[in-house]
């Protein structure tokens, strides 16, 4: 949830005319302007919005109905947030050895994809990552 109001937030400060102000007190506008604010043409925040939700959705239901921990349940959902980990890895590089900028919101949301793949790994069947990395290893064509 914090992660989703979060990537709403910048969103919406980002078209407003004053500057997205960080909580630490610069701005970051170098950075939620950039041209690596968007991917494939998409805002970045757009897709934490779209991530964010589908966390939210898939671990509200998983709470909800603990019988749909299904093999293909936590394989999709640590691949997931395995993507958005890797993206906000990313993200945090273009901001540090690119742009040479910070926004300490976009620090913040990729903490929270750390924490989120990083908890749904702890909790994941162990005997599922095994598949899980075979299949990473085969669409990387290492065998």
């Amino acid at each position: 949830l914090g992660g989703f109001s979060l990537a709403l937030y910048i969103h919406f400060k980002k078209k407003q005319p004053a500057p997205l102000v960080c909580p630490i007190g610069h701005s970051c506008d170098p950075v939620v302007h950039s041209d690596y604010s968007r991917f494939m043409n998409i805002p970045v925040e757009i897709l934490g919005v779209l991530y964010y939700l589908v966390v939210l959705v898939c671990y509200s239901l998983l709470f909800m109905y603990p019988w749909w921990k299904t093999g293909w349940m936590e394989v999709g959902l640590l691949s997931l947030s395995g993507v958005a980990f890797l993206f906000s890895v990313y993200l945090t590089a273009v901001q540090a050895f690119i742009l040479k900028e910070w926004c300490s919101w976009c620090l913040f949301s990729a903490m929270l994809c750390a924490i989120i793949f990083f908890t749904t790994f702890a909790i994941a069947d162990p005997e599922l990552l095994p598949v899980l990395l075979y299949g990473v290893l085969s669409e990387l064509g290492i065998n």
